[in-house]
């Protein structure tokens, strides 16, 4: 009886063992991503798991860290931007900050072949159009989940005053559904805030989340995608990205608007979407808010990555500039202030969706400073995050410094 029992103990010790293991058998990889020919940092490159929904993204240094699990048949590493021929690499090939090298190549148009369903010549405006017709086969028309990472930074004339970051996952419907995602709140790494203008102890600030989630223009159905009336397109060249070429197609709506839209030239899929206003002579195309604020330069951008023939958003970028007046002397300006977010997406749930875990907790009317938990340490040992560069690391230290005084 007594040797049954230790050969049972024995058996759920090793158990248990090879569970944990597995849970801890994470594989960290390093690097910066250079051009070839100029050895410049690439930014916001990809760098993912061949046939995994997990990856990560370059910073603007190039410099990139990547943690996953080892899997036993699939550990190779594709590294892809956009105008850059794509490399794999063995995940056992690496080394510490390694230095990697991606070619450029601009092609001429006459080298693609560029047909329609017709085989007739496209223009810009009609592959943008195509492009928004093809929306329905090209992007989820079933529920997802998308876990990623939000960094927001806030400056006020010249000023850093705010450095946020946290983890967040993103129920998604269908992209016909124009409603926001449902966001889990899951983890807050830094949150400093120094002191900021007086005019900020009036108004609560947004939500740094649904900022960014509350501007999608494929699920909002609006901006540059749609081909319409007053914007003029032109195609600027064909690039490559993941073995394939995609149009870069220039667009301006005058006088406030511009637009480059990066479209697959085979399933006229977006890739990627950057819209830019700027006030025009000192008008804005927006009116003032009741608030004195008055934006005067806005700047969104989406890139998409291909997972299971479905588009899902890899990384997205808003960055503002506000002018704040006095409310009481509206031709007086109090300060200038520049916020910049940031979304990267390091995994995708498209399947079994309602067992995956997911609890919406975020309070929308409350700004994330306010729902921040306690710090863990363990989480964020290996969630896939831009590495800090020095310029981040910098500015870090500076608030730290300001908000311990």
């Amino acid at each position: 009886m007594n040797k049954s029992c230790k050969f049972y103990f024995s058996i759920v010790f090793l158990l248990f063992s090879f569970i944990a293991f597995a849970q801890n058998n994470i594989i960290t990889i390093s690097g910066q991503i250079l051009d070839k020919e100029t050895k410049e940092p690439i930014v916001f490159a990809s760098i993912y798991l061949k046939e995994r929904a997990i990856g990560t993204t370059s910073n603007e240094e190039g410099g990139f860290n990547f943690h996953f699990p080892s899997y036993r048949n699939s550990n190779t590493i594709i590294i892809s931007m956009i105008g850059y021929q794509s490399i794999e690499k063995s995940a056992d090939d690496f080394i510490d900050n390694q230095k990697i090298f991606l070619t450029s190549e601009v092609t001429s148009l006459d080298e693609v072949v560029i047909t329609s369903t017709k085989k007739k010549e496209l223009t810009s405006k009609q592959i943008v159009k195509k492009a928004y017709k093809e929306i329905e086969k090209n992007y989820p028309t079933e529920p997802y989940i998308l876990e990623g990472f939000v960094r927001d930074l806030q400056n006020e004339d010249g000023k850093y005053v705010e450095y946020l970051e946290c983890a967040a996952k993103f129920y998604n419907k269908s992209h016909k559904i124009q409603t926001e995602p449902e966001v889990e709140l899951v983890e807050i790494r830094r949150n400093y805030i120094t002191t900021k203008n007086p005019w900020n102890k009036l108004w609560e600030r947004k939500n740094s989340v649904i900022d960014l989630i509350e501007d999608d223009f494929i699920r909002f159905d609006y901006g540059p995608i749609k081909g319409k009336k007053g914007w003029k397109y032109e195609i600027e060249s064909i690039l490559p990205y993941n073995n394939r070429y995609v149009y870069k197609i220039k667009g301006i709506d005058k006088p406030f608007q511009k637009a480059i839209l990066y479209i697959d030239t085979e399933t006229y899929a977006f890739v990627r979407m950057e819209l830019t206003r700027t006030a025009y002579h000192g008008k804005s195309w927006k009116r003032r808010l009741t608030s004195g604020e008055q934006q005067m330069h806005y700047n969104v951008v989406f890139e998409y990555q291909e997972y299971k023939g479905k588009m899902y958003l890899k990384y997205q970028k808003e960055e503002d500039t506000w002018q704040i007046f006095d409310m009481n002397e509206p031709n007086t300006l109090l300060f200038t202030k520049n916020p910049k977010k940031e979304l990267f997406i390091n995994k995708i749930v498209s399947e079994d969706i309602e067992n995956y875990p997911f609890k919406k907790n975020m309070r929308i009317g409350s700004s994330l400073e306010n729902q921040e938990k306690e710090y863990n340490p363990e989480f964020w040992a290996t969630y896939n995050l831009p590495k800090q560069t020095e310029k981040g690391s910098k500015i870090v230290r500076e608030l730290k410094k300001a908000t311990t005084q």
